[in-house]
C-alpha cells in the first residue's frame, strides 16, 4: 500500500488541496491503490496547536511515501514569536528526505496561448522540463547568517557550495529524463564568473561523455537562458541547473504557460532497495496571500502535481496522462479561473474548476 500525506499549508493551499483530494478519490475508486492522510501545517497548525509543525505531523512526513503539499508563507507569520519560526519546515523536508531532484514541467496548454503575455507564435507548442537541484547551493550551504562587524555594521553571508557527487546525481536525473523525451539537455550555469560553476560544468561534461554520449548536450549562461526562455522557448527540451537558478528560471518560464497557477512540480529522492523513493508534489505558485480565501485560486497546478505523483511515485503513467488530458480538454473548452481568464468571458471559482476536471475524468 502506498501512503500519501496531504499538507494544505498556508494561503491558497487550503483552497486548492480539496480539489486535489476530489481527483485523488476518483482514482482510488477506479483502481489506483493508495491511502490518503492529512495534517495541518503552518498557520493552520499554529492556530490549532501553537506550533507550526507538531511532532506527530513530522513523524507522518518521515513515514509517508509521498507528500501532496499546498503552499507555505503568510503575512500572519509576522505575529508569531520568532523563536517559533527558527525552522523552515519546507527546506527541512527537502533536506532530511533528500529530495534533490526537482522537476518542473513547463508547457503551453493547447488553446491557452492567449493567456501568456508573449505572442502566441512564440509560446505555441512549447514543452520543456526544468530539472532543478534542490538540496544544495545557496539555500543550504554554510557558513550562512547575518553577522556584526567590528565597526557596528552588519554583514550577510550565504555560501554557494556543490560537490562533484551532488552535481553528478542531478546530471544523471536530467540525462535519464532526456532519454524519455527528445534526448536534448541544456546545462545552465555561470561558469564564466564563478568557480563553483566551473566545477559544475566540468562535472556535467565528464558525466555526459562517460555515461550519456547518446544525449545532445549544450550549455548556456543563466542570464542568456532567462532571455531565451521568453525569446524562443521551443528550443528547450530538458534544462538542468542549480537550486537558485532553477527557482528563478521556472518562474520566468511560467509566462510561457500563461500563469504560475498552471505549473506543477515533483521533488524526488533517490530510489531505494525496494524501488521506492521519497517524494513531495506541489504547485510552484506559492501561497498567494492576496487572493487567499476568495475562491479565485487556480487548482490546476496542484492537480497536475498529483498527475506527477501518479507517474513518478505510483508508477501509473497511463492514469497520469489521462488526468493531464482531462485538464487540457477543460482548458480548451474555455473553462478558466481568473489568472488565465479570456477577455469578455466568465471565469470559474477554484472549486468549479476542480469540479469541471472531475466531470471530464
Amino acid at each position: 500500500m502506498f501512503n500519501l500525506l496531504v499538507l494544505p499549508g498556508d494561503g491558497i493551499g487550503p483552497e486548492i488541496m480539496p480539489e486535489v483530494k476530489k481527483i485523488a478519490h476518483w482514482f482510488q475508486r477506479h483502481g489506483v491503490d493508495f491511502t490518503l492522510d492529512e495534517e495541518l501545517y503552518g498557520i493552520a497548525s499554529w492556530k490549532a496547536y501553537k506550533t507550526l509543525m507538531r511532532d506527530e505531523t513530522w513523524a507522518k512526513i518521515l513515514a509517508a511515501d509521498a507528500i501532496l503539499f499546498g503552499a507555505t508563507g503568510s503575512p500572519e507569520y509576522a505575529a508569531i514569536p520568532r523563536e517559533y519560526q527558527r525552522e523552515d519546515w519546507l527546506l527541512r523536508m527537502r533536506r532530511e528526505l533528500d529530495l534533490f531532484t526537482n522537476l518542473r514541467p513547463i508547457r503551453t496548454t493547447p488553446g491557452m496561448e492567449d493567456a501568456s503575455t508573449l505572442r502566441p507564435e512564440i509560446v505555441g507548442g512549447t514543452d520543456m522540463i526544468l530539472v532543478r537541484e534542490l538540496c544544495g547551493g545557496l539555500y543550504f550551504g554554510s557558513p550562512r547568517g547575518i553577522f556584526e562587524n567590528a565597526d557596528g555594521s552588519r554583514r550577510g553571508i550565504n555560501s554557494l557550495v556543490y560537490t562533484t557527487s551532488e552535481i553528478e546525481r542531478i546530471g544523471r536525473a536530467a540525462f535519464a529524463l532526456a532519454r524519455s523525451r527528445k534526448s536534448r539537455v541544456c546545462n545552465v550555469d555561470k561558469s564564466n564568473v564563478l568557480e563553483v560553476f566551473m566545477l559544475w560544468r566540468d562535472t556535467i561534461v565528464a558525466l555526459h561523455a562517460r555515461e550519456y554520449p547518446d544525449i545532445e548536450l549544450t550549455h548556456m549562461y543563466v542570464d542568456n537562458c532567462a532571455m531565451q526562455l521568453v525569446r524562443a522557448p521551443r528550443q528547450f527540451d530538458v534544462i538542468v541547473t542549480e537550486n537558485l537558478f532553477g527557482d528563478i528560471l521556472s518562474d520566468c518560464a511560467a509566462m510561457v504557460a500563461g500563469s504560475l497557477g498552471m505549473l506543477p512540480s515533483a521533488s524526488l529522492g533517490a530510489v531505494d532497495a525496494k524501488g521506492r523513493r521519497k517524494a513531495l508534489y506541489e504547485p510552484i505558485h506559492g501561497s498567494a496571500p492576496d487572493i487567499a480565501g476568495k475562491s479565485l485560486a487556480n487548482p490546476c497546478g496542484a492537480i497536475l502535481s498529483f498527475a506527477l505523483c501518479l507517474r513518478y511515485s505510483l508508477d501509473r503513467p497511463d492514469e497520469a496522462k489521462h488526468l493531464e488530458d482531462a485538464v487540457d480538454r477543460v482548458i480548451a473548452r474555455g473553462v478558466r479561473t481568473l489568472d488565465i481568464a479570456q477577455a469578455g468571458r466568465a471565469t470559474v471559482s477554484t472549486s468549479q474548476m476542480g469540479d469541471a476536471i472531475l466531470a471530464e475524468l
